[in-house]
């Protein structure tokens, strides 16, 4: 029987989600319909179909108390809304539900790990993992909520900053990670393992940021994939360092081995996303095995700005993406469901390229584009850049310097206020020249993949959707091969 707070909550989706017009929300990419939402949550195979839910305020376009919201999917696509599936109605949850994970678990049921957050009557916070089951629909609290409370932190953890679980099963065993704060003050992941995912102990601390690598370590995931273990988290007051790491908050990966005791041994770091609007992934592993992530396309520093002021929602999710581990990095490309979507395919190969130019039938801003850059036979060009959601004074600009070996994005006529944070430059490998830019647009966002994958970009854009032209425009002498295919979505 949902709680007072839960049948709220679903009353209020069911008269409000069709305030917002189909054509004011993006064709692909996922929302809550209406309020606010932020991190991913729960991203999980249940009964064959792939459940996400997510960091959910139902009654306004601004973060407040935490509900967990829920869509489903068979092919990341296509998403089916379902009612909220959890609200902040137990003391050990009053002041939100915040993030967490899924497993399917082998009884049938659909376990659901969160971390909820209470005060004392003096009003000290105290964060604790709590647990749900249900049938993907309709979920009941444990009654013996919390399962981790910070007797089982090491000793100084912080039990203020102690959150998002990300639970797992391997063979007759549970495991979770966890993001904590550390007495040194440092971010750190915990792990801990359980017979039944009801009693847990601490095992160790898996990594921290180790003074350098931001403070808080918030939403981690770790999985095995190509052989390699990979840690993915999410810092806060990440400090500058060169192209590779930004200030603020932002997202990182550590590929290495887990030792037998729980520690990862580090191998390669690098930033997960380089654009502006990526915080919080999570990934879920496919039935046919593949590891697939999706994150909040939000940039935190952001989220009082409000581009458009009549959409009453708030808030999106990146297009889910394929991941790989090759010669030390985290290889990312869109899902491969998304080329059943494709219609009216354009092609233009090997055209020579200095000053600006364009296709007539190259635009748009629900695409699959693909570009190809390569220098002249007879010398380095200085700049290639390819603009996009271009018309009546609004454009984002991408552009690589093959000098520099940078790929630099500019968003600042994406739609968006002057006092936001609107550009980014990051490495890219030298490949004398030659670059592969593909870009996936949905509406409001702008997606890009570098190099089949080895670095991805994301930024949310605002401009109004006829503004969809796409040129471009090279320094020298430069040919491009470009190949575009609308999504029929």
């Amino acid at each position: 029987m949902p709680s007072i707070l839960l049948s709220r909550a679903r009353d209020y989706e069911t008269e409000h989600l069709f305030d917002v017009p189909p054509a004011h929300l993006p064709r692909f990419h996922v929302t809550g319909g209406v309020g606010w939402i932020n991190d991913p949550n729960g991203f999980s195979l249940y009964r064959d179909e792939y459940h996400l839910f997510f960091q959910y305020n139902p009654y306004d376009v601004y973060w407040d108390t935490m509900h967990w919201g829920h869509v489903k999917t068979r092919d990341f696509i296509r998403w089916e809304r379902l009612p909220c599936a959890l609200a902040p109605d137990k003391s050990y949850d009053e002041f939100g539900c915040f993030s967490g994970s899924a497993l399917e678990l082998r009884d049938g049921r659909h376990l659901l790990m969160y971390t909820g957050v209470s005060k004392t009557d003096d009003g000290q916070e105290f964060q604790t993992q709590c647990l749900a089951f249900g049938d993907g629909l309709d979920y009941e609290k444990y009654e013996n909520n919390p399962v981790i409370g910070p007797e089982l932190l090491p000793p100084g953890g912080s039990h203020v900053h102690f959150r998002d679980p990300k639970i797992w099963q391997e063979g007759e065993k549970f495991y979770v990670v966890t993001g904590n704060l550390s007495a040194d003050d440092n971010g750190a992941v915990l792990l801990f393992e359980s017979d039944d995912a009801l009693n847990w102990r601490f095992v160790n601390t898996v990594a921290a940021s180790e003074n350098r690598l931001g403070r808080m370590w918030e939403c981690p995931d770790l999985f095995r994939l190509d052989g390699k273990d990979v840690l993915i988290v999410s810092p806060q007051e990440m400090s500058t360092e060169g192209m590779e790491f930004l200030y603020g908050n932002t997202t990182l990966y550590l590929i290495g081995e887990l030792s037998e005791d729980g520690k990862l041994l580090r191998e390669s770091e690098h930033t997960i996303d380089y654009g502006l609007d990526f915080y919080a992934p999570q990934t879920v592993l496919t039935e046919d095995g593949r590891r697939v992530m999706i994150a909040w396309m939000q940039y935190w520093n952001s989220v009082d700005v409000r581009p458009v002021d009549d959409l009453p929602f708030f808030g999106q999710m990146t297009l889910p993406r394929e991941l790989n581990v090759r010669d030390g990095r985290l290889i990312q490309n869109p899902v491969r469901e998304l080329e059943s979507y494709r219609s009216q395919h354009v092609a233009y190969a090997d055209v020579p390229l200095n000053g600006k130019t364009a296709f007539h039938d190259v635009k748009g801003r629900c695409l699959d584009l693909t570009v190809d850059i390569r220098p002249d036979d007879n010398a380095l060009y200085k700049s290639v850049t390819v603009c996009l959601a271009e018309g009546d004074g609004y454009a984002v600009t991408v552009s690589y310097d093959p000098e520099k070996g940078t790929v630099l994005v500019d968003r600042s006529r994406g739609g968006w206020p002057e006092n936001v944070i609107s550009r980014r430059e990051f490495a890219v490998r030298d490949r004398e020249g030659a670059i592969t830019l593909r870009f996936i647009l949905d509406r409001y966002s702008i997606e890009l993949f570098v190099n089949e994958g080895e670095q991805a970009a994301t930024f949310a854009i605002f401009s109004p959707e006829y503004a969809d032209g796409i040129s471009f425009g090279s320094e020298g002498d430069a040919t491009i091969t470009v190949e575009q295919y609308t999504l029929d979505i």
